[in-house]
């Protein structure tokens, strides 16, 4: 193998992002039952989702946000609503397959970790919906502190947190801009598909997990 070979690399720690990684994430379930589809993505076209969600993850409190909503888009309060007090509903459950691969990495002596952008007053409903959560290590929580992907501070603070040396840990991430901003910073970072591709990518870097059979 030569030098640049991943399995090189000397990996002692791998960082899993929560959402759509270990636990499912779907903000439109909140909603079934309460209003249409239409209506949901109306509303969440209307107050840009995707940048509300964020300042969320950045530590923004969902009294604040409220507000927000009301002073710009008093239509939208109810609807707002329905999403936080139904919160629970958006994560149905853990992505197949993670925690398998989270056991292993475990038993074969390698750190697992976790990085989410998550706000702080809803975090706890991450580990009754994905018991994987549980068995990490510990979990740096955007909402808590004030810092969200991919911003290089959280990067350099989850480094710092635990003791981390970036070139030594594998980042896994479903975002590609977060994947990208791990790379920069230094961490072996790796794009999250399913369970199987990522339980391919660690065994090319010779990390303790099977690696799944291919169908003929």
């Amino acid at each position: 193998m030569s030098s640049s070979d991943p399995r090189r690399r000397g990996i002692d720690a791998v960082v899993f992002d929560l959402g759509n990684v270990l636990v499912r994430w779907d903000p439109y379930l909140p909603y079934i039952g309460r209003m249409e589809r239409m209506e949901v993505e109306a509303f969440f076209d209307e107050i840009d989702f995707p940048s509300f969600n964020h300042r969320q993850d950045a530590g923004r409190s969902w009294e604040k946000a409220r507000a927000d909503v009301r002073a710009r888009f008093p239509q939208h309060v109810a609807a707002l609503d329905i999403y936080r007090e139904n919160f629970a509903a958006s994560v149905p459950g853990p992505v197949e397959g993670s925690e398998e691969v989270v056991r292993e990495l475990a038993a074969g002596g390698i750190r697992v970790l976790g990085l989410t952008n998550w706000s702080a007053e809803t975090y706890h409903y991450a580990e009754p919906a994905a018991p994987s959560v549980g068995l990490l290590e510990g979990v740096l929580v955007s909402g808590q502190e004030g810092i969200a992907k991919p911003d290089p501070r959280i990067f350099a603070l989850l480094a710092e947190r635990f003791g981390l040396e970036p070139g030594r840990t594998t980042f896994v991430d479903d975002a590609p801009g977060n994947v990208e901003a791990a790379s920069v910073a230094g961490y072996d970072a790796v794009l999250f598909v399913t369970a199987s591709q990522l339980r391919r990518d660690l065994h090319a870097r010779g990390l303790p997990v099977a690696v799944p059979r291919s169908r003929r």
